[in-house]
C-alpha cells in the first residue's frame, strides 16, 4: 500500500534531493508505509508461486541456445498478451521488450536473459520433491541443451514482475521497460538489443542473476567492478612437419607452442598489476597424432579476463605481440583469431554506486536486513555490461542455495538445479526496485 511521493527532509538542498529520494528506505517508509508495502508485495508475489513454477518448468524443459529462443519468446508473448501488456517483437531476433506505466519519463529498465547452454543434463539430476510433483523428474527434454545457468528462472522472475507491475500500474510514477534478452551466453545479445532501441529513454537498469553459494531468500550486490571483461582467442602455429628422427630438417611447432604458452603466462605474473585481477588461461592444445611424426602445425586457444575493460584491451594487445614474437623466434608463423565474430568481447560489469545503495536499501526494506549482503567480485563475464556503458545499472545476485533440495551446484554444471522458492522473491524484488526508483525520480522531476 503506497502513498504519494517521497518527501525530502527539510534540511536537504534541492540539488541533492534527487540522489536521496529514490535511495532511502527511510523516506520510503514515510510515504508508502514500509511494513504494509512489504507485506502486500510479498503476499501478491507468493500468490503467483504456482503460476511461476509452471512457467519456469516449461522454459526449463525446452531449452534454446542463443538467438534460437523462438519457443521461449512465444511463451513470453502469450503471457504478456494474457496480461494485456504492450510489447515490441522481434528485438535482436528473438527478444521481447515490454512496457508498463505511463509511457513517459522517468523510465527504468529491468532485464532478464533467455538462452540456455549446450550442455547435456545429468541423468541423475532434477528430482523435484514438491508434493504436487512428487516422484516426478523434471529436466531438459532436448539432448545436448539445458538451462544450466538459471536463465529460465531469470525470465520467469521478470514475467512475475510484469504481472505484479501490471496489477499495480495505477501506482507507477513513470514507465518500466522489461527486456527479455536473447544470447547472453557468448552472443552479446545485450549489444544487439541496444542497437535495436531496447533501452528507449531508460535512465537506469537492473538485472538479477542466481547465485548457488547464497541461501535462497538472500541477495548480494556490490558497487564498482564486479564481473570481468572477457574475450577468447585461438592461435595456429605453422611450422614444417616431418619425421621425428630428423628434427633438424623440420620446423617444430610443438616446441614453438610450448615456449609461447609459457611466455603468455608471464603476462599475468610479470606484467599485470597484482591488484588488477586478470586471468589468461590456455584451455586446449591440439597438434599431431603419430608418435614418430612432428606435425606441421599446432592449434591452441583460451580466454582473457580482467576486472577492467582497459585491462582486457592491454591483454589482447600483448597476447598478439607475444604470440607473433615467439613464433618468429622459432621460425614459425602465427595466425591469431580473437573470435570476435563468434564470441564478441564483453566489457566489465561495473555497478553504479548510488543505484547499488538503492538495491541494498530496497532489499532490506523488502527482505529484511539479515537477507541483504555485500557481494563479491567474480571473473565470470556478463553482457549486462553493455547496458551499463550507456546508463547507470546494477547487476545483483539472488540466492538459490538449498542443500535439502540439492540446489548447490554451480552454473554451467550438468548437475545444476534450482530452488524454485526464489521465483516469487525475485519477482517481488524486481517490482520493488522499479516502483521505488520511479517514485524517487518522479519527485525529482516535479
Amino acid at each position: 500500500m503506497r502513498g504519494s511521493c517521497f518527501v525530502a527532509p527539510p534540511l536537504l538542498k534541492p540539488w541533492c534531493c534527487c540522489l536521496v529520494l529514490f535511495l532511502s528506505p527511510f523516506a520510503a517508509a514515510q510515504s508508502i508505509h514500509a511494513e504494509a508495502y512489504r507485506n502486500e508485495l510479498i503476499s501478491l508475489a507468493k500468490e503467483q508461486k504456482e503460476w511461476l513454477v509452471s512457467v519456469r518448468r516449461q522454459i526449463h524443459e525446452n531449452p534454446e541456445l542463443r538467438f534460437e529462443e523462438h519457443n521461449t519468446s512465444a511463451l513470453i508473448r502469450r503471457e504478456l498478451d494474457a496480461l494485456g501488456i504492450r510489447y515490441a517483437y522481434p528485438v535482436a531476433k528473438t527478444g521481447v521488450v515490454a512496457e508498463i506505466g505511463s509511457g513517459s519519463p522517468p523510465v527504468v529498465a529491468l532485464r532478464a536473459d533467455m538462452d540456455a547452454l549446450p550442455l547435456q543434463v545429468s541423468r541423475h539430476s532434477f528430482f523435484i520433491p514438491f508434493s504436487s510433483y512428487n516422484k516426478k523428474k523434471h529436466k531438459s527434454k532436448i539432448d545436448g541443451k539445458m538451462h544450466g545457468c538459471g536463465h529460465d528462472a531469470h525470465t520467469t522472475m521478470l514475467l512475475g514482475a510484469a504481472k505484479l507491475l501490471n496489477q499495480r500500474k495505477h501506482l507507477l510514477k513513470g514507465t518500466v521497460r522489461l527486456l527479455f534478452q536473447p544470447a547472453e551466453e557468448g552472443g552479446a545479445g545485450a549489444l544487439h538489443m541496444i542497437q535495436e532501441g531496447a533501452l528507449g529513454d531508460a535512465g537506469a537498469i537492473f538485472g538479477m542473476h542466481i547465485d548457488c553459494e547464497t541461501p535462497t531468500g538472500m541477495i548480494n550486490s556490490l558497487p564498482g567492478s564486479i564481473l570481468a571483461a572477457v574475450s577468447f582467442f585461438e592461435v595456429k602455429i605453422d611450422g614444417k612437419g616431418g619425421h621425428a628422427a630428423d628434427p633438424h630438417t623440420n620446423i617444430d611447432p610443438i616446441v614453438a607452442t610450448s615456449f609461447t604458452i609459457l611466455a603468455l603466462q608471464q603476462l599475468i605474473s610479470r606484467e599485470a598489476d597484482p591488484l588488477g585481477s586478470q586471468v589468461l588461461s590456455v584451455t586446449y592444445v591440439r597438434g599431431g597424432e603419430a608418435l614418430n611424426v612432428i606435425p606441421p602445425y599446432v592449434v591452441f586457444g583460451g580466454t582473457l579476463r580482467s576486472l577492467s575493460t582497459e585491462g582486457l584491451h592491454r591483454l589482447q594487445t600483448r597476447l598478439k605481440e607475444v604470440v607473433e614474437g615467439q613464433a618468429r623466434v622459432h621460425r614459425c608463423k602465427a595466425h591469431i583469431d580473437m573470435k570476435y565474430e563468434d564470441y564478441p568481447p564483453y566489457p566489465a560489469v561495473v555497478n553504479d554506486e548510488r543505484l547499488n545503495e538503492h538495491v541494498q536499501r530496497v532489499g532490506k526494506l523488502l527482505l529484511g536486513a539479515e537477507n541483504v549482503k555485500i557481494g563479491k567480485k567474480v571473473l565470470a563475464g556478463e553482457d549486462f555490461a553493455f547496458y551499463q556503458e550507456l546508463i547507470p545499472g546494477v547487476m545483483l545476485s539472488i540466492g538459490i542455495r538449498n542443500e535439502q533440495l540439492g540446489s548447490v551446484h554451480s552454473p554451467h554444471s550438468p548437475h545444476f538445479f534450482l530452488d524454485e522458492d526464489v521465483l516469487p522473491i525475485g519477482a517481488a524484488l524486481h517490482t520493488a526496485l522499479a516502483e521505488t526508483y520511479l517514485d524517487g525520480r518522479s519527485s525529482c522531476m516535479q
